[in-house]
């Protein structure tokens, strides 16, 4: 067997054993800061990395490392209460490794939410942001020999973030008096912050957005055929002209993110509730 599919089985047989017959309509990868969403979770089971054959641990700020399970609006749900990232030293078997498991588990649809730079000279600190496309500056995540019992050799990515999803969260956001941006998001390694330069090219070849994660598991989400809705929290901007002074910060980031992960909660939820 090929190795890749025995250590997705085993670990989505271990999480199976704890789930008492529940099975996720919806998965959730919760990004920098944005974990307090997995506190909206009910009748949950809290399952650490550790304890899943094959897992590693997240090691990025703001990420703490367990799979909850449980119930967000009505439905049943599994959630990364913290993500793995290429910039962690993972390769990308491992960094997309839980979206083959949680496939294994049953999910239909996959929420994706990310904190992010940006690019967009209109956008703000604690802006939302729908991802409506992407560019990736990332390896792909699905070089190598194709697993052929998840999906095709040359997936199509005409639409990858779903329309239907995307029209409704910006009914949801009006319904509760708040508006969402909706942009192109643009992956990068890191782990470092971009230079001004790099901010500016990514904005002139079509980016609003900017981060170190998301899409190696968007694409392996539309292998596998799951549906995908993803959000950004604008955690920093991007000028004309950086003042001498002006710096980056992680924790800033992480604080950023944690004041707009309320609106995001009610997007993802809301967004649950009509699955």
């Amino acid at each position: 067997m090929d190795t890749r599919i025995e250590t997705i089985e085993k670990a989505a047989g271990y999480i199976k054993s704890r789930l008492d017959g529940r099975e996720p309509i919806a998965g959730i990868i919760l990004g920098s800061g944005l974990a307090s969403l997995a506190d909206e979770i009910t009748d949950r089971t809290v399952i650490p990395y550790d304890d899943i054959p094959g897992f590693p641990v997240s090691t990025a700020p703001g990420h703490k490392s367990n799979f909850i399970v449980g119930t967000l609006g009505g439905r049943c749900v599994v959630a990364m209460q913290g993500r793995f990232h290429y910039y962690e030293g993972y390769g990308m078997d491992t960094v997309t490794l839980p979206v083959r498991v949680m496939k294994k588990l049953g999910i239909k649809y996959l929420f994706v939410s990310n904190a992010a730079g940006g690019v967009n000279l209109d956008y703000r600190v604690g802006d939302l942001m729908v991802i409506r496309d992407h560019i990736n500056l990332l390896p792909n995540p699905l070089i190598g020999p194709n697993m052929d019992e998840y999906g095709p050799r040359f997936p199509d990515m005409t639409r990858p973030y779903d329309l239907d999803l995307i029209r409704r969260a910006h009914e949801i956001a009006a319904k509760h008096g708040f508006t969402l941006r909706e942009g192109t998001y643009i992956g990068s390694s890191g782990p470092t912050y971009e230079t001004p330069s790099e901010y500016n090219y990514f904005r002139i070849i079509g980016a609003d957005a900017t981060g170190m994660s998301t899409i190696p598991e968007v694409i392996v989400a539309r292998h596998s055929g799951i549906t995908v809705f993803g959000m950004s929290v604008i955690t920093n901007e991007t000028k004309k002209e950086f003042a001498p002074d002006y710096v980056n910060d992680g924790l800033d980031v992480i604080a950023a993110a944690d004041k707009a992960a309320s609106r995001m909660v009610t997007i993802f939820r809301s967004l649950i509730e009509t699955l």
